[in-house]
């Protein structure tokens, strides 16, 4: 019997762990949160909005472990890239918006102690429409360009959307 309910305990364990990397807010579903391992004082956080419903856009996100958080965009000027922060990331309707490293993403700054591999980042995000939820956000490695078991580059870069 002990096997048994340790079997059953494994499984929802593992039920969990799948769904975690997804929440449903409306007709928005927020994809693969995850943030790299910062050594200082500014880190980075990444995600994807799927959007099965009306344009809504993505006006601001906040953290208690952060004094400030900023939505930012990464531009070419000249040859040097530079990020600037945007007033809010638009999610299509019916598409997708996706922050990732070198594009769109999501600027902790001020952190009150440097995130580290393992940590969960807390995040409520801040949609014009759709309201507000909170996710908690995975800390990969420093330098990580992805969560391992994402592997759909081509889609995500055709997918990206910019600010207006």
């Amino acid at each position: 019997m002990k096997w048994i309910v340790l079997f059953v305990a494994c499984l929802l364990g593992f039920a969990v762990s799948v769904n975690a990397s997804e929440t449903k807010l409306g007709s928005l579903i927020i994809e693969t949160p995850w943030a790299r391992a910062s050594a200082g004082s500014a880190a980075g956080a990444f995600l994807s909005i799927r959007n099965e419903g009306p344009d809504d856009k993505l006006m601001t996100v906040s953290s208690p472990l952060a004094a400030d958080v900023q939505l930012h965009v990464t531009i070419k000027d000249g040859d040097v890239m530079k990020m600037r922060a945007v007033d809010g990331l638009d999610v299509p309707r019916d598409g997708k918006a996706v922050l990732q490293p070198g594009g769109s993403h999501i600027m902790l700054m001020g952190l009150k102690a440097p995130l580290k591999e393992g940590d969960s980042l807390p995040l409520t995000l801040h949609f014009a429409k759709a309201g507000t939820v909170e996710i908690m956000v995975p800390v990969l490695k420093a330098g990580a360009s992805e969560p391992a078991a994402s592997h759909d580059h081509d889609h995500m870069m055709m997918d990206q959307q910019h600010t207006h």
